[in-house]
């Protein structure tokens, strides 16, 4: 289970958000919205342990994620914003370097499918610096189809320079973890048409100071 307590976020001396408070169990899926600049990623790098909130606190399984830090992340997928790929190694590598760093090894064949599913089947062996925005966006999210262990998945606007097939990829991805007891939250602009047994909506735009 996740739980938000209370938390609040500044920006310089802007306030993003306050009071803000939820809690997941197993096939929740929260949908954070909000304008460009209203706290959307803050609060996802919060989640994650990568930013300290003013105040509040996050929990997992009823523990503080300040103390937990690296036996929490062994449970998390974290897919940000930035796609988190270095330029000179292949699709490929950085996929299984991505795994690696959760704990999950990856042979090769694995991460030949994952990144086949999203239509790089081709370019796997290709540096990234060779790959298109869009391209190096969908070797980034090729690592949920290798995640299914991690029950919880943080998405900073995951469907962002993708085409059709990739939203639709997913999407598919998305669902399945949810429909197994899985948990996920995700920023997006746009409709997420994803089934989930529970769906917790938050928007940044309201309520905020």
């Amino acid at each position: 289970m996740l739980e938000a307590v209370e938390l609040e976020a500044m920006r310089g001396e802007t306030t993003l958000f306050r009071g803000l408070g939820f809690t997941l169990g197993p096939g929740a899926l929260l949908r954070v919205t909000g304008a460009n600049g209203s706290g959307k990623t803050s609060l996802l790098r919060a989640l994650c342990g990568l930013l300290l909130p003013t105040t509040g606190e996050v929990r997992w399984k009823g523990d503080s994620i300040r103390g937990l830090r690296e036996e929490y992340w062994k449970h998390l997928a974290y897919v940000g914003h930035a796609n988190a790929l270095k330029d000179d190694l292949t699709a490929e590598e950085n996929l299984a370097v991505a795994c690696a760093l959760s704990g999950t090894a990856v042979p090769s064949s694995r991460a030949g499918t994952a990144l086949e599913a999203f239509g790089l089947g081709g370019r796997r062996r290709l540096p990234v610096r060779a790959l298109s925005q869009g391209q190096r966006r969908r070797a980034a999210l090729a690592r949920l189809a290798l995640s299914e262990a991690l029950p919880l998945w943080i998405l900073d606007e995951p469907f962002a320079a993708l085409d059709a097939a990739a939203v639709r990829q997913v999407q598919l991805l998305v669902g399945a973890h949810l429909a197994r007891g899985g948990m996920v939250v995700l920023t997006t602009h746009q409709e997420a048409r994803i089934e989930a047994p529970s769906v917790v909506d938050i928007n940044l735009d309201h309520g905020r100071p």
